[in-house]
C-alpha cells in the first residue's frame, strides 16, 4: 500500500505539476485536495506544454482514476472550460477517469464578484488574490452558508438556497461596496444546466480513496500552493484560503492521516513568490531579473511576473517540519546555470540572534537578514543530464548542501521542463 503526497515547500510555482505528471506513471489514483482554479500546473509531456488549473494532473494519462476531493472549492464553468481545452488538445476527460466529491463546495458568481470587488475596496493594502471568488467560497464554507455539489444535484435544494444566499450576497455588494445586484433567474438556469452536465462525475469521493488505497492501489495526493500559502502555517494574510501542507489532506479528501506513507516536498532550486509580502532573499537587481527571464518566472493563472530571489532554505526547513516531508524534489537547476556564484540563505538574523525559522509576525519577517553560504556555478550542461552521477560536481554540491541542511534527502532531481528532464535520485 502507497499513498503519497506531492506538495509545494516554498512559495508555490514549484513545479508541482511536472512532479506530480512524472510520479503519476507509477500512481493509479491522483487527487487534488485543497485549492480551486486559482492554482496553476504547467506540464510538458514531449513537445506539447498543458496547463492546468483545476483538475488534477494525471488526467494526461488515460488509464489513471482523478480525484476532486471536498476540500476543493469548484467553478463548474472553470471546470468545464477546463475539460473542453484537454479535449481539444486530445486528452479524454470521462466520468471513468474523474470524479468529484459530493461535498465540495461550489464556486458561485457572487464568490468572484466579491473577490474582486473586496480586492478593490483594500486599495493599497490588497492581497494580490486571483479574483477567481476562492476566498469568499471558502469563507461561506467556514460561515455554514455555502452550496455544497450534492445541493446543486437537489434541484428544490439548489433553489432555494441560491435565492436566499444571493438576496443576501446582493445587499452586500450593492449597499456596502456598490456594485452590481446579480440577476439570480439567470444564475439559476446556468447552474441548472451545470447540475446536469456535473452529475456523471460526482461520487462519495472519501469512500472512494479509501478502497483504493485499501486494495494497495498507488495513491497520489497533489497539492496546490505551497506550504507559505497554507492558511495557518504561512506568511498571513497573504496566503491562500486552504491548507497547502500535509495536514490538509485528511480532511481534504476524508482519510485518515495513518493512511498516507510519504509526503515529497517540491521545491525550486531558487526561491520565487506572487503577489505582496516579505521575502528576505529577494533580488531586485540585474540577476533577479536575470532569473525571472531564464526561468520563465510568470504565473499560469494570473500571468503576473513572478518576484525572485535566492534559495531560503530557511523556508524548505520549516516545510520539511511543518509537513513531516520524507524527501525534497529539487527542480529548475537548469535555470542558474551559467552564474558564476549562486547564493543560498541558512538562517535569519534576528534581534541579534541567528535564527533557521521564519517567524509568524509579517513584520519581524521584514527584519530578517538572510545569512548567506555562497556556491560556485555550472554551465548549461547541467540540462543535458539524465543520471545524478551526470550533474556538474558544482551542482551535486549544491544539492547535496540543501539535503544536509533540512536533513531530508533528494529523491528526484530536475533539469527542464520535460518528462525526460527528470532523474531519480532515490525512493521517495
Amino acid at each position: 500500500m502507497s499513498a503519497f503526497i506531492v506538495l509545494g515547500a516554498q512559495w508555490g510555482d514549484e513545479g508541482k505539476g511536472k512532479m506530480t505528471d512524472y510520479l503519476a506513471e507509477e500512481a493509479e489514483v491522483v487527487v487534488r485536495f485543497q485549492g480551486g482554479n486559482n492554482a496553476g500546473h504547467t506540464v510538458e509531456v514531449g513537445e506539447r506544454q498543458y496547463k492546468l488549473h483545476l483538475i488534477p494532473s494525471g488526467i494526461l494519462y488515460d488509464n489513471k482514476l482523478n480525484v476532486i476531493g471536498n476540500g476543493v472549492v469548484v467553478d463548474p464553468k472553470a471546470l468545464f472550460e477546463e475539460i473542453g481545452y484537454l479535449e481539444k488538445e486530445g486528452v479524454k476527460v470521462t466520468p471513468e477517469k474523474l470524479i468529484i466529491s459530493d461535498r465540495a463546495h461550489v464556486i458561485m458568481p457572487y464568490h468572484k464578484l466579491l473577490d474582486k470587488l473586496k480586492e478593490k475596496a483594500r486599495g493599497k493594502n490588497d492581497i494580490g488574490t486571483t479574483g477567481k471568488g476562492i476566498g469568499p467560497c471558502y469563507t461561506d464554507k467556514i460561515e455554514r452558508s455555502g452550496i455544497r455539489i450534492c445541493d446543486l444535484l437537489h434541484e428544490k435544494v439548489f433553489e432555494e438556497k441560491l435565492r436566499e444566499y444571493t438576496a443576501m450576497k446582493n445587499a452586500y455588494i450593492t449597499k456596502v461596496y456598490g456594485g452590481e445586484a446579480l440577476d439570480v433567474e439567470r444564475i439559476l438556469k446556468e447552474y441548472t444546466e451545470y447540475a446536469k452536465r456535473i452529475r456523471p462525475f460526482v461520487q462519495d469521493t472519501s469512500v472512494k480513496v479509501y478502497n483504493e488505497i485499501k486494495a494497495n492501489k498507488n495513491v497520489l495526493f497533489e497539492g496546490a500552493q505551497g506550504m507559505l500559502l497554507d492558511i495557518d502555517c504561512g506568511t498571513y494574510p497573504y496566503v491562500t484560503s486552504s491548507n497547502t501542507t500535509a495536514g490538509g489532506v485528511s480532511n481534504g479528501i476524508g482519510i485518515g492521516p495513518n493512511m498516507i506513507t510519504n509526503a515529497v516536498g517540491i521545491a525550486k532550486a531558487y526561491t520565487t513568490r506572487v503577489g505582496k509580502g516579505p521575502f528576505p532573499t529577494e533580488l531586485l537587481d540585474e540577476v533577479g531579473e536575470w532569473i525571472r527571464e531564464t526561468g520563465h518566472e510568470y504565473g499560469v493563472t494570473t500571468g503576473r511576473k513572478r518576484r525572485c530571489g535566492w534559495l531560503d532554505l530557511v523556508i524548505v526547513k520549516s516545510a520539511v517540519r511543518v509537513s513531516g516531508l520524507t524527501s525534497l524534489a529539487v527542480t529548475k537547476i537548469d535555470t542558474l546555470a551559467g552564474l558564476e556564484n549562486i547564493k543560498v540563505c541558512v538562517g535569519y538574523k534576528f534581534n541579534g540572534d541567528v535564527i533557521d525559522y521564519f517567524p509568524a509576525s509579517l513584520e519581524d519577517l521584514a527584519n530578517c537578514e538572510p545569512v548567506y553560504e555562497i556556491f560556485d556555478g555550472w554551465d548549461n550542461s547541467v540540462a543535458d543530464a539524465r543520471r545524478y552521477e551526470d550533474l556538474p560536481a558544482n551542482a551535486k554540491k549544491y544539492l547535496e548542501r540543501i539535503a544536509e541542511f533540512t536533513e531530508t534527502k533528494i529523491s528526484i532531481v530536475s533539469v527542464g521542463p520535460k518528462r525526460d528532464q527528470t532523474m531519480r535520485v532515490s525512493e521517495i
